[in-house]
């Protein structure tokens, strides 16, 4: 298949082997993939994809509640980690993490429930190790309970079960200079957070919201070079309507996927080539 040939929102490549796995959201009105857990999508050359395999069958696992959003998978020693968007029994959305012996699956729970709190929307958790070699996840908290989105993190156990500190509350989706002013009955949306380190050790974050109705792919720089609340909002990387991206690596150098445009019946995966400045991002 063509990238143009199926829709997925909220791209994620694992790269490996000569293989690009693209783990994503499989869209809810998608007739063609049912939403019965996550999937994956194989390539060797990012043109000519493979029909989608199921990875995590959440019927079996107990949780089919009508959420499987944003997962990303990490190799870490010898084993695959998914962090994903799922619904929680108390019907709050929650970042849970997953494990399996391969990328293709099958991916079994590895936390009991969500690692974000069971009383938060939250959504679109991504990992991040320190220089120190502590993991963190950075997650959302949804605009849709707290209307104002903000961008938290928290540090996580060894084994990716649970927190192991009080969550940080980095930033509101109304903060940024380049954000909408505020008006009645407006929502300030966080999306997709994805962290990068750069070649000269700065430490990045792309991340996602609306402004003036349409989706960006937004930039923050950590002035210290580690997680925490030093850090600027720096101009947007996409301001046309495409966003939750993330970056990769192979032999030819850069990538940055995100799904375009973020319009219902018409997202694909998007691939552009991305150039490390050191201390910023440049398309190419």
């Amino acid at each position: 298949m063509k990238l143009d040939e199926f829709r997925i929102r909220d791209p994620f490549i694992l790269y490996e082997g000569g293989v690009y796995y693209l783990y994503g959201t499989n869209c809810c009105y998608d007739a063609v993939v049912p939403i019965d857990g996550f999937y994956v999508y194989t390539s060797t050359d990012l043109e000519n994809w493979s029909e989608a395999t199921l990875v995590y069958n959440s019927p079996e696992n107990g949780t089919a509640r009508g959420v499987h959003w944003a997962p990303e998978v990490y190799h870490i020693g010898d084993k695959y980690y998914m962090f994903a968007t799922m619904m929680q029994e108390t019907n709050m959305r929650g970042t849970y993490s997953l494990v399996a012996d391969s990328p293709m699956g099958p991916f079994r729970p590895l936390s009991d429930g969500a690692l974000t709190p069971k009383d938060w929307e939250s959504l679109d958790g991504t990992l991040y190790f320190s220089k120190e070699g502590k993991p963190y996840l950075i997650f959302c908290h949804e605009h849709r309970q707290i209307i104002d989105g903000t961008m938290c993190y928290a540090e996580l156990s060894p084994d990716f079960t649970h927190f192991v500190s009080d969550i940080t509350v980095m930033f509101a989706a109304s903060e940024p200079y380049f954000a909408d002013p505020p008006k009645e009955g407006r929502h300030f949306v966080t999306d997709g957070p994805f962290m990068f380190r750069t070649k000269t050790g700065e430490l990045l974050m792309i991340w996602s919201t609306f402004v003036q109705q349409q989706y960006h792919e937004c930039l923050v720089r950590f002035k210290d070079g580690e997680l925490g609340m030093d850090f600027e909002h720096l101009p947007p990387l996409i301001t046309d309507n495409g966003g939750h991206g993330m970056i990769f690596e192979d032999e030819k150098g850069l990538h940055l996927t995100y799904h375009y445009p973020n319009t219902k019946l018409y997202e694909h995966a998007y691939f552009c080539d991305i150039e490390d400045l050191g201390d910023n991002l440049k398309l190419v």
